[in-house]
């Protein structure tokens, strides 16, 4: 699969994965994948923790209300640090969202599923927070998103997208 068709065929995975462990192996190429992405002035503000023993996965599991990512066999959980960067400017949020693409990217190549939750785990209930304690993160770092990681029970839900001239023009805006 080149880049393109990784593209086309990465769609955010909601449901139930299969009790199959994702070798550490695949686990290290995917993060490789996101430690690769751009960063703002190379302050390289992002870091990842993956989860894939089943006693921590219960207790992450387990202060996610509601409830996600239950059955996934790996849990990567992505970390920043709010460094200024360039004239009191702080790119953090461009640098994991870049390193998060290209794992979703690479977890798609790899054959499994995955969905970007953030909005979830960092609104007023601070689930993150909770997640962060159980793998001991330090104050200067936030735990900014969890990406699920395994082979899908069933097939993704493809979403309808919008026609490319609803959304891209050239030299103006339409």
């Amino acid at each position: 699969m080149n880049v393109i068709e990784a593209i086309k065929k990465r769609h955010s995975y909601r449901g139930k994965y299969k009790n199959i462990s994702v070798p550490r192996k695949d686990l290290q190429m995917i993060m490789g994948a996101g430690l690769e992405a751009p960063s703002g002035c190379n302050k390289q503000t992002t870091s990842l923790i993956c989860v894939d023993d089943p006693e921590i996965l219960k207790k992450i599991t387990s202060v996610i209300e509601p409830p996600v990512a239950e059955t996934a066999p790996a849990l990567i959980c992505v970390l920043t640090q709010r460094i200024c960067a360039y004239r009191d400017k702080c790119y953090s949020v461009q640098d994991y969202s870049a390193a998060i693409e290209n794992m979703l990217l690479a977890i798609v190549e790899l054959g499994y599923q995955s969905c970007w939750y953030e909005g979830h785990i960092t609104d007023e209930d601070r689930i993150c927070d909770k997640i962060a304690s159980i793998l001991n993160v330090p104050d200067d770092y936030d735990l900014v998103c969890i990406l699920p990681v395994g082979i899908a029970e069933d097939e993704p839900t493809l979403p309808k997208k919008k026609d490319f001239s609803e959304r891209c023009w050239f030299n103006s805006f339409k």
